[in-house]
Parts: structure tokens; C-alpha cells; sequence
């Protein structure tokens, strides 16, 4: 049997000290989380929604909802919602942006595609393949079903986000991704040339090289925890459940790939957290939910994979600048700082009635947000 490989990162072990000559200030314009779950209903999203809205300017919120956000008048209320969350004595989360994303279905149309396109408020359509995550019963089972709808929004100019798994039995979990580019991320890549698509939370080194190797208007999202965790975060002293999400793990060659691509500074990958919170007790049950929950402590997350990396200089084009460009949209005019001042993840988070675990909980972390725009944190 060969030698193990040298120590994996299991489940976070603490940051090294920085080396000298490390900054221990920076400055860049307010980012924006392009990938976000807030669930529903006035006392989750009261618990969830001020963790991204006191960071990040705008946020592309997932339509997976029971039922999904299917129409213009569903986001348009959902985004209502939203807001009534927003803490109002919070000066850094005025001016926050939710942005509302539909959920395609096999019964999407492109009529609806064109009210969408028309409306001002919707961000784009995510494609969920039938089963393949949380409140994905609704998806789509097939691109013949939607190919209609699919040509509407290449013609409207009206972004796809795609969860990037393929759902069949006999696909190891693992490989799911890499099957996914091959039948259904090419195809539509090349049967709609104008269609932007965005491959969310990527995980694998197959999906970099295909998003690197693609035509213009494909681009990726990347989580912190696919920067900072591998397969070995699930198992490490037993199962752990609170590192359970769906595109799961994947092996530390991957993860070195993904971390490479989000700091290479490329414009073609950009900040998604995925954060996706559910209730302890629906993660640690025989049958536990996918999702971790980021929003808390998100940009001391990414900041810790890039600083590893020694690229701190290459985080502003990941955060702030590549995603809006890619989009079509302005950067933010506010700026963030952030200051080398150590501090623990909380355990738990109040989620409702519940509680929800965050990624890192009792972990220490280097960097902290210490500013947003004129407000000091």
C-alpha cells in the first residue's frame, strides 16, 4: 500500500501565524454574494437575512422554497419579505440588494421567460435537476422540457444558474459533477451561444478546466467551504453532519483545484457561499439535511483560503468586482474593511424557534469585518 499523502485538511485546523510582512488591514469595495438561501417565513429570515446584509451589498437569493419561486409576483413578494428582515437599525445594511432568482421548471414558458426578462426585479433562472438537493422535487427532468424556455432567455438576455449534478441512480454521488458537464452543461453551452450560465458552487477540478475552457458568458461561483474543506471533513472522528452539503465534498486534488481557480483572479469565478442553513435538529437526524451555513463568518472564511494562498491582493477581484462585471452591473461604490483581530465562531446561531450550527463554529478566525462603508462593526 503506498504512503498516506501528507496531512489533509480535515475540518478546519487553525490558521498558521501569517508570515512577516503580512498586512494586517484591508480595504476593498463592498462585496457581493452571488449564491444565498434565506428559507422562509418571518422569524427564519429575521434570524438569517442581517448576517448577509450588514456585509455584502447585493445577494442572488435561490427560489427553492416549498412551494419554489416560480413567477414574477412569487419573487416579487419573497423579495418583500426579504426586506421587512433587514434590521432597520443596522445603518451597514441599508442599501442592501436582494436579488431574485426564478425556479425553471418543465413548465416554464417562454412567455413567462419574457415577463421575467421584463419585470426589473428578476436576476435570472436556476436550473435544478429533479432530486438533486433541497426542494428540488420541482426541477427539471429533462432539456428537451425546456428548451423553449432556454432559448427565451438567451433571446431576453436573462442569466441561467445552474445546480451542476446529474441525479441518475447509477452515477457515484461523487461523480455527479463531472457527468453533469458532460451531458447537460456542454450541450446547453453550445446549443445556446448567447446564453450567459453561471455553474454554481463548483467542486471539482473538471469543472474549472470547463469553465476555463468555455465560451464567453460562462462563469462559476465558489463556495468557502469547497476552498477550505475536503471529503475528509465528513468523516473526521466520525460522521460529521454540519459539513454535509450538496455538491458534496470531494476529494483535496479538487479542492486545490477550486481554491486555485477562486485566487487565481480570474473573471470567470467569483464569490457564491451557498449558505444554506437548516435547524440542528435537521442536520443531526438519521436522514440529515445538505447545507452549511457560511453567512456568519463568510468573508473570514474566504479570507483565510486566500491568505494561505498569499494572495490577500487577488480577494477584492473575487469578492467585489468579477461577479458584478460578469453580470453587467456596477461594483459597489461602499467599501469594506477588514482587520487581522482574531475572534471564535460562535457555536450556534439563533434560527427561529431553533438553533443553526454555522461553518467553523468554536473555530478561531484571523480576520473580521470591521467596517462596512461609514459604519464601524
Amino acid at each position: 500500500m503506498a504512503a498516506p499523502p501528507a496531512a489533509l485538511p480535515d475540518i478546519m485546523p487553525p490558521a498558521a501565524p501569517p508570515p512577516p510582512g503580512t498586512p494586517s488591514t484591508l480595504t476593498i469595495r463592498r462585496p457581493d454574494d452571488w449564491h444565498v438561501h434565506f428559507r422562509d417565513g418571518a422569524a427564519l429570515l429575521g434570524s438569517v437575512v442581517p448576517h448577509t446584509a450588514r456585509v455584502f451589498g447585493r445577494a442572488v437569493v435561490m427560489p427553492n422554497l416549498a412551494p419554489p419561486v416560480t413567477t414574477v409576483a412569487a419573487a416579487a413578494a419573497y423579495r418583500d419579505r426579504i426586506l421587512a428582515a433587514v434590521p432597520a437599525g443596522c445603518a451597514a445594511s441599508r442599501g442592501f440588494t436582494p436579488r431574485m432568482a426564478l425556479y425553471l421548471t418543465d413548465a416554464t414558458t417562454p412567455a413567462d421567460v419574457r415577463a421575467a426578462a421584463g419585470s426589473g426585479l428578476v436576476h435570472g433562472y436556476k436550473l435544478y435537476p429533479a432530486g438533486a438537493t433541497t426542494n428540488s422535487a420541482s426541477g427539471v427532468t429533462s432539456l428537451d422540457a425546456v428548451a423553449p424556455a432556454l432559448a427565451a432567455m438567451a433571446e431576453a438576455g436573462l442569466p441561467l444558474m445552474v445546480h451542476g449534478e446529474v441525479t441518475t441512480p447509477t452515477v457515484d454521488v461523487f461523480d455527479r459533477e463531472a457527468f453533469f458537464l458532460e451531458t447537460v452543461a456542454g450541450p446547453v453551452v453550445a446549443r445556446y451561444p448567447t446564453l450567459k450560465v453561471v455553474l454554481e458552487h463548483i467542486t471539482t477540478s473538471e469543472a474549472v478546466s470547463f469553465v476555463r475552457g468555455a465560451r464567453p458568458g460562462v462563469a462559476a461561483t465558489i463556495t468557502p467551504q469547497h476552498m477550505l474543506l475536503c471529503r475528509n471533513a465528513l468523516f473526521r472522528g466520525g460522521l460529521r453532519p454540519h459539513a454535509y452539503c450538496l455538491p458534496v465534498l470531494k476529494r483535496d486534488a479538487h479542492r486545490l483545484a477550486v481554491l486555485g481557480a477562486a485566487t487565481s483572479g480570474e473573471a470567470r469565478f467569483f464569490l457564491g457561499t451557498d449558505s444554506a442553513p437548516h435547524p440542528v435538529g435537521a442536520k443531526e437526524s438519521a436522514c440529515g439535511c445538505a447545507g452549511i451555513f457560511s453567512a456568519p463568518a463568510a468573508l473570514g472564511l474566504y479570507l483565510e483560503a486566500f491568505e494561505k494562498e498569499g494572495k490577500l491582493a487577488a480577494f477584492e477581484r473575487f469578492a467585489s468586482l468579477n461577479g458584478a462585471a460578469f453580470y453587467g452591473l456596477p461594483p459597489s461604490e461602499e467599501v469594506v474593511t477588514l482587520v487581522r483581530d482574531p475572534w471564535t465562531v460562535p457555536g450556534q446561531f439563533e434560527f427561529g424557534e431553533g438553533v443553526v450550527v454555522p461553518m467553523g463554529a468554536g473555530r478561531p478566525l484571523a480576520w473580521r469585518v470591521a467596517r462596512v462603508g461609514e459604519v464601524e462593526m
